[in-house]
């Protein structure tokens, strides 16, 4: 076969190069090798760059890795669309197509400068040709293909959801439900018939006929109150139309973007972890790779407030903290309220001029509350207490500076040090109560991974869940996406 594929499969390749199935950053296929100085100089050599021979594949292998690349057209979510890219038929094109999808599934679409600075979660860094060139020596390329997605069943679930709703969209996806009145037990009239018609769409225990606003339409509207991080009143209102209403191309692309970031994850989580979703505001602590806690928590506010995405790890836990005041915070909420309130809330001007800064003095007033959980991190966030609790009972709980608030921050205190002897809990309750600033710091093997990340789809127990997108993230990473798969898919075209 030489270095030509035969029989149409270059126009097949194409159609994966134009689909961004081939997008990603390219393997290197240069190395330096030694070469004797212009100077003619004994002894010293300059590096040349020499081409790495790419794996050649035989007519079988070809043929097989087109369909399967095929098969994988966009059941990853690299594109939305489809588009057209010219014809490359060698051998090197093919494989070229390989790696770099490999290297888009297995660790992300976007390259370095995608990235926006408060994405602080990064992929690491793959080069799926030693892989690959193995796969084809032992003639196992099924097996690579299956062995490159994120090994989660949360990815997984994701996957199974873009099929799903790829095919609702494909089939006209759904009607805009119009603006009025709520509908709540009892109505009836075309408004119901067009819910109970959408609804249906998502939901098989809805039957999409009638008009009559019944019970069996309550749950049903529960249902995908709770499916939407709504209040499950099971009345139909302004929030749940507004959910209802997202078109099924956008709920498609949400599912590409949260596909995306698991692909930033590390190939193995540790199984005792602590992880934020950002967007639904919720804490679970897992242990032995199963969830064991969780809480409600606060998370940052859009506009300029967002708590940004990170890995880290919690080294050291503050009873009654003090709260060193940001600088920009303090100019434009705290001292045009005059010092009087300063004094009121427990406020320390420390400095002068241009120089100045607040401290909120530990104690009941403090708005980190009793506990704070450290971690390092280029943003200065961290996890804390609040005497702020009333927004706990709240649905949208985006409402902090970026740093999150916890709900049962003794729990997790008392969780975190269980087997420290000299931190149990009746030594951190009278620490508390003694209301002196103390670092604890966690012992080594106590210290535990937190992963603060934004999940704003994944399958739950009761199907798709979506969650308001607050931030415009999965808008803006799935546009990035499909940008950076036809850059480089134009790349590979014109080789």
């Amino acid at each position: 076969m030489g270095n030509r594929i035969k029989s149409g499969l270059g126009r097949r390749i194409a159609l994966l190069v134009g689909a961004g199935l081939i997008a990603g950053p390219l393997i290197a296929q240069t190395a330096p090798t030694p070469t004797p100085s212009p100077s003619g100089t004994p002894g010293l050599v300059q590096a040349v760059p020499q081409a790495i021979p790419l794996p050649q594949l035989d007519q079988s292998q070809a043929a097989s890795l087109v369909t399967m690349l095929s098969e994988a057209r966009y059941a990853h979510g690299l594109v939305h669309n489809a588009s057209t890219a010219s014809d490359p038929e060698n051998n090197d094109a093919l494989v070229r197509a390989a790696l770099d999808y490999a290297h888009a599934v297995h660790a992300g679409r976007l390259d370095p400068e995608d990235f926006q600075s408060d994405w602080g979660l990064r992929p690491a860094a793959y080069d799926p040709l030693p892989a690959f060139a193995d796969a084809v020596k032992r003639n196992r390329l099924q097996q690579w293909i299956n062995s490159l997605p994120p090994p989660y069943s949360g990815y997984d679930g994701l996957k199974d959801g873009l099929d799903t709703y790829r095919r609702i969209e494909a089939s006209g996806g759904w009607k805009a439900l119009a603006a009025g009145p709520d509908l709540a037990l009892g109505a009836s009239g075309p408004r119901v018939l067009a819910l109970r018609q959408r609804l249906a769409v998502e939901d098989q225990q809805i039957i999409a006929k009638g008009d009559k606003f019944d019970a069996e339409l309550v749950e049903g509207v529960k249902r995908a109150q709770r499916r939407y991080g709504l209040n499950p009143t099971g009345t139909f209102a302004a929030q749940t139309r507004a959910a209802l209403n997202v078109p099924a191309g956008d709920r498609v692309r949400q599912i590409m973007a949260n596909m995306e970031r698991w692909r930033w994850l590390p190939q193995e989580l540790p199984r005792n972890r602590i992880q934020v979703n950002i967007a639904a505001a919720v804490l679970t602590v897992f242990e032995g790779d199963s969830p064991v806690a969780s809480m409600r928590v606060v998370t940052g506010a859009p506009g300029g407030r967002e708590t940004p995405m990170l890995q880290s790890r919690i080294h050291s836990i503050v009873l009654n903290p003090p709260w060193n005041v940001p600088a920009g915070i303090a100019a434009k909420e705290l001292f045009p309220k005059g010092a009087d309130y300063l004094a009121r809330n427990g406020y320390k001007v420390i400095g002068t001029g241009a120089n100045r800064r607040l401290q909120q003095q530990a104690g009941p007033q403090s708005a980190l509350g009793r506990y704070k959980f450290d971690f390092d991190n280029p943003y200065a966030v961290y996890l804390h207490d609040t005497p702020a609790q009333a927004k706990f009972a709240s649905y949208d709980r985006l409402a902090s500076h970026g740093c999150v608030r916890l709900e049962k921050p003794a729990a997790l205190a008392r969780l975190l040090l269980r087997n420290d002897p000299n931190w149990q809990p009746d030594q951190i309750q009278a620490t508390v109560d003694g209301g002196k600033t103390t670092r604890v710091p966690l012992r080594a093997e106590d210290q535990v991974q937190v992963y603060l990340l934004y999940w704003s789809a994944y399958m739950g127990s009761n199907g798709m869940n979506f969650r308001n997108d607050p931030y415009s993230w999965d808008k803006t990473l799935a546009t990035r996406i499909e940008r950076r798969s036809a850059v480089k898919a134009g790349s590979l075209s014109a080789r």
